[in-house]
């Protein structure tokens, strides 16, 4: 877990996973006298930056670990790339998902041939659950963000914006279980030597900020915030990582969320979902200050439930 493995990671996912769009927002960047860019990973292959992780570490395992079949525990996007990952490389895969976990993120899993199983709504359950599986079937676990090689393949978001747009003074990311913040950390500060890293979480599920001032991990148990990827407690391994490369962290409200997401809706006619939407609410509610700066912003994912909303359109046409 290097800038050198986020560089090697880059080559090995290059041309499978999408290269995704830099996109800006003319009204953002007058608004806040910045240039803002904003890396869409809601155009990754299954909606979300999780696939880059996933097939970078698949690819990775040994002929006889592909043998055993892989399994990993998910509310929705890491689920979704393990299981597109496992189908193209041909690995049998089992997805331990919680109950509450949205419909289409479950619908889109099942999707790609893989076995769901499903548990309760906390991280208790889902390691019990995928602990008693890997017992009895000895399948390799792909921990969402606690492996060196997600957190390389993760990294390559950040090496990819900043390779196109140039030195940023500053990069945020959303932060949850801290995969994502990590790579983006490790590859910012190996390409950026003054970057600021900034990690983003829901106000409702602060437990990365708790941690940091406590200086040890305060666990989260399935908080509920309607960014329902971000819901996932640090291991020790993101823990010490954002430690000594992250900068600062944030926290934001779901108020603050549904305006960033109305935001990029409305205004850049992309679709985001709540936890890819916290790196602009940062910068809406002026939890960071954007002027006269050059920033990057990491939307990681798109995958929101829009049932509802046709339901409603089809309400008012009956």
């Amino acid at each position: 877990m290097s800038f050198e493995g986020i560089e090697e990671a880059f080559q090995r996912i290059n041309g499978i996973a999408n290269k995704t769009p830099v996109m800006t927002s003319r009204t953002l960047n007058m608004l806040f006298k910045s240039d803002i860019y904003f890396k869409c990973e809601n155009f990754q292959r299954v909606g979300a930056f999780k696939f880059r992780g996933a097939f970078n570490t698949l690819s990775l395992l040994s002929e006889k670990q592909k043998e055993r079949g892989v399994i990993t525990h998910s509310s929705g996007n890491h689920a979704q790339a393990i299981a597109l990952a496992a189908s193209l490389l041909g690995i049998k895969a089992t997805i331990v998902m919680p109950r509450g976990a949205p419909g289409n993120k479950i619908n889109a899993t099942k999707g790609y041939g893989v076995h769901v199983v499903f548990c309760d709504n906390t991280l208790k359950s889902r390691n019990k659950t995928t602990q008693e599986i890997i017992k009895k079937e000895r399948s390799i676990l792909i921990h969402p963000y606690d492996n060196d090689n997600i957190i390389n393949g993760q990294g390559t978001v950040a090496y990819e914006l900043i390779k196109e747009v140039g030195s940023l003074d500053i990069v945020i990311a959303p932060l949850g279980g801290g995969g994502l913040l990590c790579g983006t950390a490790l590859a910012a500060k190996g390409l950026c030597s003054n970057i600021s890293v900034i990690g983003v979480e829901p106000s409702l599920a602060d437990d990365a900020l708790r941690s940091l001032k406590a200086g040890y991990i305060i666990p989260s148990d399935y908080p509920n915030t309607i960014a329902d990827g971000l819901r996932t407690s640090l291991c020790e391994r993101t823990f010490d990582i954002i430690r000594t490369y992250v900068d600062d962290v944030v926290t934001v409200s779901e108020i603050e969320i549904i305006n960033a997401m109305k935001f990029l809706w409305e205004r850049m006619k992309i679709i985001v979902e709540p936890s890819g939407a916290v790196s602009l609410a940062a910068i809406l509610s002026k939890k960071v200050i954007a002027e006269n700066k050059k920033i990057g912003i990491i939307i990681s994912g798109g995958n929101i439930d829009l049932k509802p909303f046709f339901q409603l359109l089809e309400k008012d046409i009956l």
